[in-house]
């Protein structure tokens, strides 16, 4: 089977701590070199690339002469905005030896849970690509806290391959790809060349922990392939030493494992949604409304909502949950929280009669409605 990346035109790479830093000792400047290369290669067969790279906090750590990286938050801000400084110089330089420009873009989950700011992040990296600009993102670490920070650059890359509709993530690691189980202690692990992201067995596959220097185990790499199949992007895990890897990729070569989806590419506007990961609030939905939602492709009415959670204001995103706790959907609600709990279980031809005046009918209209679980197959004009 042929690598996918051959016929991707737009493609998200993100790197790890582990390939860019050298042993917890700062960055490692010839893998550096070498990704800037493969970079430019792709980018002469017109492919338009991505580069999302960790490695802020550690060059911040090698920088300051810390051994160990701390835990406190405001430290790891500290290291991360001494190591970005750094980070950035090194790529400038690597890319500029095949003359080509880069940006810098530092995001925290704001950025993106923001409908005008996803809009403007969304606009920024197509315009930049459009340029022949490389965009170079990390999460920005040197303002984030536990509240808004993605916890890993491999949620982000995902999240970035969303934005800006990508066909294909590829998450460049220290390990050969997905295994059966973990090879470090089992001999009889072997290497999945291919599996459909839907195959909830990959999970039990990936479980296990990163590096000391990253966040990111294998598991949070199978999630971030989940996230990315949203928007019906494929995702290549391969190891970052391999000799020349994303060329090769890129020519066809099948290297690593490849997980692919059957997702249809959702609107943009649904994927902004679906990516929503701090939604305001909760409701539950009782069996009609979740079946009018997931197999008959409706709004969701206020008759349908059993209860309500959060305080919510009109036009929030929302969770929608069924009776067994399972989130079934996302959207921008029409009405507040305490508007809703007030029109919730009656049908829409009294909500003017209860609320004084009446918005829409809909408590979330489907066009502002993404479903995330479904029972049934399920077709949307």
């Amino acid at each position: 089977m042929q690598s996918i990346l051959k016929q991707a035109r737009r493609i998200i790479i993100k790197v790890g701590s582990s390939l860019v830093t050298n042993q917890e000792q700062g960055l490692d400047h010839v893998t550096l070199t070498c990704l800037a290369a493969q970079i430019a290669k792709l980018k002469q067969d017109k492919k338009e690339v991505v580069l999302v790279s960790s490695g802020a906090i550690a060059e911040g750590m090698q920088r300051l002469n810390w051994k160990k990286r701390p835990h406190a938050l405001h430290k790891l801000q500290a290291a991360a905005a001494v190591g970005q400084m750094g980070l950035i110089q090194a790529y400038e330089s690597c890319f500029r030896e095949h003359k080509l420009q880069t940006a810098q873009l530092l995001i925290t989950h704001e950025d993106l849970s923001n409908r005008k700011r996803y809009l403007n992040a969304r606009s920024t990296l197509t315009t930049l690509l459009s340029m022949n600009v490389v965009p170079i993102i990390n999460e920005n670490d040197s303002v984030a806290t536990d509240e808004i920070r993605f916890g890993d650059n491999d949620t982000l890359a995902a999240l970035i391959t969303n934005l800006i509709e990508a066909d294909v993530l590829v998450i460049l690691t220290d390990q050969a790809g997905l295994f059966t189980a973990d090879p470090r202690i089992d001999a009889q692990a072997r290497l999945l060349n291919v599996a459909m992201v839907e195959d909830p067995t990959i999970e039990i596959m990936a479980g296990g922990v990163g590096s000391t220097i990253g966040r990111g185990g294998m598991l949070t790499k199978i999630n971030a392939a989940k996230r990315a199949a949203r928007s019906g992007a494929h995702t290549i895990i391969a190891s970052g030493h391999e000799a020349n890897v994303l060329v090769r990729l890129a020519q066809g070569e099948a290297i690593g494992t490849q997980l692919l989806t059957k997702t249809m590419k959702l609107a943009a506007r649904k994927q902004w949604l679906a990516d929503h990961l701090q939604t305001q609030g909760k409701i539950t939905l009782d069996v009609g409304a979740v079946k009018a939602l997931t197999v008959e492709g409706k709004s969701l009415l206020p008759i349908g909502v059993i209860n309500t959670n959060g305080d919510y204001e009109r036009g929030e995103v929302v969770n929608c949950i069924d009776l067994e706790g399972r989130e079934i959907a996302r959207g921008l609600i029409n009405y507040s929280a305490i508007e809703t709990k007030k029109i919730s279980r009656c049908p829409s031809s009294q909500i003017e009669s209860i609320l004084g005046y009446v918005d829409q009918p809909e408590l979330i209209h489907r066009n502002n409605l993404v479903l995330l679980y479904t029972e049934s197959k399920t077709k949307f004009k």
